[in-house]
């Protein structure tokens, strides 16, 4: 498994990437990536190369303790929100640099394009490197920097953001405050969505024009922009017939439904990675979904219409106690079969239309157009439920208010929420937190709403420990690697 020697330094990182013997040549041959050809290959890794799922999920409360006689270090530093010790893939330290080499990659494209006299006819290439330097960037700020709040944006850390390949070994950072990630961020997203296209021959494992506006609504949502989410949501429509078809994943051979979800041909996967990566495998942590507390999220009571939800999770694996709903297929590649040794990678979807959607929907909700909001919210959960009747499964304002009513001091993110909003707000992300199950998102709605999450651990059924995650807890941010810190970088209050 990869080891990274030191963080944030990059360590030359471009030298160090092995998709072509180009990309291995000491950093003095870098001039040598000189052809649209070369700089398209180096834009493949312009992605990080690890995850950030098994942080984010183990932090949220869609992770409970299963009471399973061991786990990993990791699982539970993360289920208590500690900071994490292990440097291993599926980790802090481990995403904290595959972000930092993606961006590196991106920077010697973009730098590469410059020498080349910046012509029109890598405008394409420009626009993917600066939308995935954006990307990597906006995922390192909502783990390592505070949450989004323009009244203290300008004042709170933020990450290190990087324009330039490096230069020399150990390159000097300082963090940049939120504000100037998020400014930076936008000016890097809206430059790049000028230029980005559809011209890959394998597109969904790149910043497509649509993947790029699914991000564009992501990045808008937490900065509040709601004109700017829908702008760019437009070309969904109001009903789009692209989102993820449950009944036909359901009927897929169970054995075949890791690999369904995250095939590049499935519609609404806009964006699809192989990480080097474990998380497949999270049935086996002691903190995760654990089986006799699933119908909290999956159960009919959380369906509007009590009806059954066609998301489901399966208990097979070890006998119910801990339960997955198949997402992940893992490509295991083998360095010496003998041996059994080799390396993890397994498919993860990155950007969705479902994701891109249930934005799309929250923006309504926040600029009033509740009636529009509602019309769509029924549309979504029509298609996660079964047995749904369009004629007489009617969603209404009534209806969401007594199911998702407001709870004092519960949402609270930096804008004001109406009540009506809130309920709709609180009903939206729920269906984001079912719909994401295992895969990280619920963190980022924590982080922007400032839930509260409780923690318990258990031991033969009673409570040893609760650990509670109140709001605006400094546990919230992570860490700042302890390489990077060693480095030089200004570690997160504690």
């Amino acid at each position: 498994m990869k080891n990274i020697k030191t963080a944030l330094s990059l360590l030359l990182i471009i030298s160090l990437c092995s998709c072509d013997d180009f990309l291995s040549e000491i950093p003095d041959n870098r001039t040598q990536i000189d052809t649209p050809e070369k700089i398209s290959e180096l834009l493949v890794t312009a992605y990080p190369e690890n995850t950030y799922m098994a942080i984010a999920e183990t932090m949220s409360d869609n992770v409970f303790d299963s009471e399973l006689t061991s786990s990993d270090i990791d699982n539970r530093q993360s289920y208590n929100w500690e900071v994490q010790t292990q440097l291993d893939i599926d980790t802090e330290s481990s995403f904290w640099n595959a972000s930092y080499k993606a961006i590196a990659a991106a920077n010697q494209a973009l730098a590469a394009i410059d020498e080349l006299g910046n012509p029109s006819s890598l405008n394409p290439q420009k626009g993917e490197a600066l939308i995935a330097r954006a990307y990597s960037h906006f995922m390192l700020v909502s783990f390592w920097g505070n949450a989004y709040n323009p009244a203290t944006a300008s004042k709170d850390l933020g990450v290190p953001y990087v324009t330039k390949p490096e230069k020399v070994l150990l390159e000097p950072y300082k963090r940049n405050t939120v504000k100037e990630v998020f400014d930076f961020i936008e000016q890097d997203l809206t430059e790049g969505l000028k230029y980005v296209t559809n011209e890959y021959k394998e597109p969904r494992y790149h910043f497509t024009v649509e993947a790029a506006k699914a991000f564009a609504s992501r990045f808008y949502l937490v900065k509040g922009d709601w004109d700017k989410v829908l702008e760019v949501s437009q070309s969904l429509g109001s009903k789009p017939d692209n989102l993820r078809n449950y009944a036909a994943f359901n009927a897929t051979p169970f054995a075949d439904r890791p690999l369904e979800y995250s095939k590049v041909d499935t519609e609404t996967n806009l964006l699809v990675s192989y990480p080097n990566s474990i998380w497949g495998r999270s049935y086996t942590n002691r903190f995760t979904l654990a089986g006799n507390r699933s119908d909290q999220i999956l159960g009919p009571a959380t369906n509007i219409w009590g009806k059954r939800w066609l998301i489901t999770a399966s208990g097979q694996y070890r006998g119910g106690i801990t339960v997955l709903v198949p997402k992940f297929y893992e490509y295991f590649k083998y360095t010496n079969v003998t041996a059994g040794i080799g390396e993890a990678y397994t498919g993860t979807v990155l950007l969705s239309n479902d994701e891109f959607y249930l934005n799309r929907i929250e923006a309504l909700v926040m600029k009033n157009q509740i009636a529009e909001a509602n019309d769509e919210l029924q549309y979504f959960l029509g298609t996660r439920t079964s047995g749904y009747n369009p004629a007489a499964d009617i969603l209404t304002e009534e209806m969401i208010v007594d199911m998702y009513p407001v709870v004092d001091n519960e949402f609270t993110p930096y804008y004001t929420l109406t009540p009506l909003q809130t309920s709709y707000i609180k009903a939206i992300a729920e269906a984001r937190r079912r719909e994401f199950l295992h895969e990280g998102i619920r963190w980022f709605d924590i982080r922007r709403f400032n839930l509260v999450v409780e923690h318990n651990t258990y031991q033969f059924g009673q409570v040893v420990n609760n650990n509670i995650l109140q709001k605006n807890d400094k546990r919230r941010v992570l860490q700042i690697p302890q390489r990077a810190i060693d480095n030089g970088i200004e570690q997160n209050p504690r």
